[in-house]
C-alpha cells in the first residue's frame, strides 16, 4: 500500500488528547507518530526538526492559537493539517477558517456521539489521504468571474430538477466556490460535506451569508423548493423522498456508510430512487469512494451526473472511484462545474 511509513506530528495543549491520538493512530502500521507538541512554539522547532508529512492540529492552545499558527505556517512552511477541534460553536467558526486557509481536513475530538473508536478510524483515513497532497492551495483557487450568475427565473417554469452535491476532502471551499456563482431560483439543492456534528451548521451559516441562496442546515421532513439548499446535519444521514408532487429531505441515524455519517451515498441513492432523470449528481473532491456508487445509481436512473476533474481537486479520490466505475456523464475542472449545472438544468 505504502512504501515508507507517515510521520505525525500531533499538537495540542492537553496531555490527555495526545496520548489518545497517539495511542489510536499508533495501532496503523502505516502511520508513525513522531513527535508531539503542547503548543505551536514546540511545534515549529519540532517541524525543522522531525520534518512530519502530516500535522495534527488543536485550535485553542496557549501562547498562540492554532489559527495564527496555521496562517504562518503555510506561509513559510506548507504542509498538510489536519484541524482536530472541540465541537464548541467558536471552534466550529475558527474551524471553518482554517480550512480557507489552507487546512487539509477538519475533525471533531471525541464526544458523547463521536467514539474514540470511530475517531480513529477516520483520522487514520484522513491522515493517508491527505500525505499525499502536493498542491496546499488548491483550497484557494479562484471561481470564475460572477458573469454567469443571472436569473434563471424562464429557466425554472419549465424544469423541477433536483441538485445533489457530495464532498469530503477540500469540498468547503470547492461548495463555496460553486454555490456563491449559482442564481437565487436555482432548483433545490441538497448537500452531503463530510463534517462533523455542529460544523455543518455553521458551514450553512457562513454560505448563506455570502450567497444569493437560501442556504441551512437540514431538519427532518423538511419540504424542498426553488433557492434552498440543503446541508445533511453532522452525524445525520439525509436521504430525499417523496409525498405526490412534493419532495422533502428525511434526516436519520443509522450505520456509517464507508467510515460516514452523513453519507454522499445514502443521500445519491436516495436521490436515484426518488427523482431519477429528475436530478443532476455531482462528486466533488475527497478521499475514499463514498458516493461513487450512488452516483453511478443516479446515472443509470437517468439522472445527469458530473465529476471533478483530478487536477482541480485537493484528493482526487471520490471523483476518481466514480469515474473508474462509469457513474460520471462528464468529468469537469471546478470552475466549469456551476456553467454546467446551469447547462443541465435545461436538459
Amino acid at each position: 500500500m505504502m512504501g515508507n511509513r507517515i510521520k505525525v506530528l500531533i499538537v495540542d495543549d492537553s496531555a490527555t488528547v495526545r496520548k489518545i491520538l497517539s495511542n489510536e493512530l499508533s495501532k496503523d502500521p502505516y502511520i508513525e507518530i513522531v513527535g508531539t507538541a503542547p503548543d505551536p512554539y514546540v511545534a515549529r522547532d519540532k517541524i525543522v526538526e522531525l520534518q512530519p508529512d502530516v500535522l495534527l492540529l488543536d485550535i485553542e492552545m496557549p501562547r498562540m492559537d492554532g489559527l495564527t499558527f496555521l496562517e504562518k505556517l503555510m506561509k513559510h512552511y506548507p504542509m498538510p493539517v489536519i484541524i482536530v477541534s472541540s465541537l464548541a460553536k467558536k471552534g466550529c467558526e475558527v474551524a471553518l477558517r482554517a480550512l480557507e486557509l489552507g487546512a487539509a481536513d477538519v475533525m471533531a475530538k471525541p464526544g458523547a456521539a463521536y467514539t474514540v473508536k470511530d475517531m480513529g478510524e477516520q483520522l487514520i483515513e484522513k491522515i493517508k489521504e491527505v500525505s499525499t497532497i502536493k498542491n496546499f492551495k488548491l483550497q484557494n483557487l479562484k471561481s470564475t468571474s460572477n458573469i454567469i450568475k443571472q436569473s434563471g427565473s424562464a429557466m425554472l417554469k419549465t424544469t423541477n430538477k433536483i441538485i445533489a452535491i457530495g464532498a469530503s476532502t477540500g469540498g468547503t471551499e470547492a461548495i463555496k466556490d460553486i454555490i456563491t456563482q449559482l442564481p437565487s431560483d436555482m432548483p433545490p439543492i441538497l448537500i452531503v460535506q463530510h463534517m462533523p456534528q455542529h460544523f455543518t451548521k455553521s458551514f450553512a451559516d457562513r454560505l448563506n451569508a455570502i450567497s444569493d441562496l437560501d442556504i441551512k442546515e437540514a431538519e427532518d421532513r423538511e419540504l424542498l423548493s426553488p433557492g434552498k439548499v440543503l446541508i445533511a446535519p453532522g452525524n445525520m444521514h439525509m436521504v430525499l423522498k417523496r409525498s405526490g408532487a412534493s419532495y422533502f429531505v428525511e434526516v436519520k441515524d443509522g450505520p456509517f456508510v464507508f467510515h460516514q455519517r452523513p453519507s454522499v451515498e445514502v443521500l445519491f441513492s436516495s436521490v436515484a430512487k426518488y427523482a431519477g432523470t429528475n436530478s443532476i449528481g455531482v462528486i466533488l473532491t475527497g478521499m475514499g469512494k463514498d458516493g461513487a456508487g450512488g452516483l453511478l445509481e443516479m446515472r443509470q436512473a437517468g439522472a445527469f451526473t458530473v465529476a471533478q476533474d483530478e487536477k482541480s481537486c485537493v484528493v482526487y479520490g471520490m471523483p476518481k472511484e466514480a469515474v473508474e466505475i462509469g457513474a460520471a456523464v462528464k468529468i469537469a475542472p471546478l470552475e466549469r462545474i456551476p456553467q454546467i449545472l446551469l447547462e443541465a438544468i435545461n436538459l
